[in-house]
């Protein structure tokens, strides 16, 4: 009569989360979480930044063809950083209106304004890549620790069968060092995602900055026009001192 055959055992990767330990399969969990929050901010970000990119270029465009703050701010660009900057200019202009002849300081405090405002939305465009960072950075311990952690448990169930057979020893091995596969899994991706998110990130603040330099020459136009006709104009009164001498 032939030997009977043990069926082969299952090495899938569901069969070891099943067969894990608690602690194990906790750790599992954890990464195959922290890999789903990768792939989302992947998925938003560059929705987000795509969108500020074509925002961002069109409204560059509409500001180059202006020439003054009041055309530019009637025109209503579709982009709310450039709506955002133009409401920063309209809104100094209206805290100086009392300070005569006073047109490097308006300048200067629109600068301060518009930097604030260029700096905040640089913040904005890299929410979500310090989590990122977090994923990619401690995933690989995380999963180092569920494969320690199972191989204890492993070492601890031979030492109590007292059996040193490979068909003892395999499963609880597997099931450890796929913690640590799932880790490399996680962190990978997390790494170079964030990478890719840090360049358009950067590509959109210097879109913003290219943004802010052009509202601050229509500023500058404006003030340049008001203090050679010593009148009001774009919303900004300079006093001729010439003008005023005669």
């Amino acid at each position: 009569m032939p030997p009977v055959l043990s069926s082969p055992m299952s090495f899938s990767a569901w069969e070891m989360f099943v067969n894990a330990g608690p602690v194990v399969r906790g750790v599992m969990l954890v990464l195959v979480a922290c890999s789903l929050v990768t792939w989302t901010i992947l998925i938003a970000k560059t929705i987000e930044l795509l969108l500020a990119r074509r925002q961002l270029h069109g409204a560059a465009a509409t500001l180059e063809a202006c020439t003054s703050v009041m055309e530019a701010a009637d025109g209503a660009p579709v982009c709310r950083i450039a709506r955002t900057l133009l409401m920063a200019v309209l809104s100094e202009r209206d805290h100086s209106h009392d300070i005569a002849g006073d047109a490097e300081g308006v300048k200067e405090r629109t600068v301060l304004h518009l930097e604030r405002l260029e700096a905040a939305e640089g913040r904005r465009f890299m929410r979500g890549t310090g989590l990122l960072a977090t994923i990619g950075a401690t995933a690989p311990f995380i999963g180092l620790f569920g494969t320690v952690w199972g191989i204890m448990t492993a070492f601890t169930g031979i030492a109590a069968s007292r059996a040193t057979s490979l068909a003892v020893v395999a499963p609880g091995i597997a099931e450890a060092l796929l913690a640590t596969a799932l880790g490399l899994v996680a962190a990978i991706p997390a790494v170079v995602i964030y990478n890719h998110i840090m360049r358009q990130s950067a590509g959109c603040r210097a879109q913003v900055a290219d943004l802010t330099a052009l509202v601050m020459r229509l500023v500058s136009r404006d003030l340049g026009r008001a203090a050679q006709g010593g009148r009001v104009l774009g919303g900004y009164t300079v006093h001729d001192a010439r003008a005023a001498a005669e």
